[in-house]
This record gives C-alpha cells, sequence and structure tokens, in this order.
C-alpha cells in the first residue's frame, strides 16, 4: 500500500471507530435510565448489541491497520 493510500485508509478507519462510538452515545442514556429492578426493551437490546458489534468491528479494524502499520516500518 502506498503510503498517501495507507493514511486515507487509516484516517477512514478511524472516522468508522468515531461514527461508531457517537452511535454508542446516541443510545446511552436508555441504558443508563433503566430502573436497576426493571429491564431494557428487548428494541434497545438488539439495537445495542448492533452497535457494540459495529464497534467492535470498526475499533479492530484500526487496530489491525495501525499494527500493520507499526511492523511495516519496523516496528512490532
Amino acid at each position: 500500500m502506498t503510503a498517501s493510500n495507507e493514511i486515507r485508509a487509516l484516517q477512514a478507519s478511524l472516522l468508522g471507530t468515531l461514527e461508531t462510538a457517537r452511535a454508542l452515545e446516541g443510545i446511552q442514556s436508555k441504558v443508563m435510565d433503566i430502573e436497576p429492578d426493571s429491564d431494557i426493551a428487548t428494541d434497545d437490546l438488539e439495537e445495542l448489541g448492533r452497535l457494540a458489534l459495529a464497534h467492535a468491528v470498526a475499533a479492530q479494524a484500526l487496530r489491525g491497520l495501525v499494527e500493520a502499520m507499526r511492523l511495516r516500518r519496523g516496528g512490532g
């Protein structure tokens, strides 16, 4: 990968991770407002699971790219 493509990939990967973090912030109040003796709505639980998975995938992709860049530069 050329340096400019590598940097573009890094930027896109970071933006994807930040986007999923913002999406998780969007459901934060629903989760934090649940009373301990209550339960979370099924739809909210499904949304939280979907967003958590999307964030995990995005973060892992970013981490993988960073590690590949470090290795390529000899910074293992």
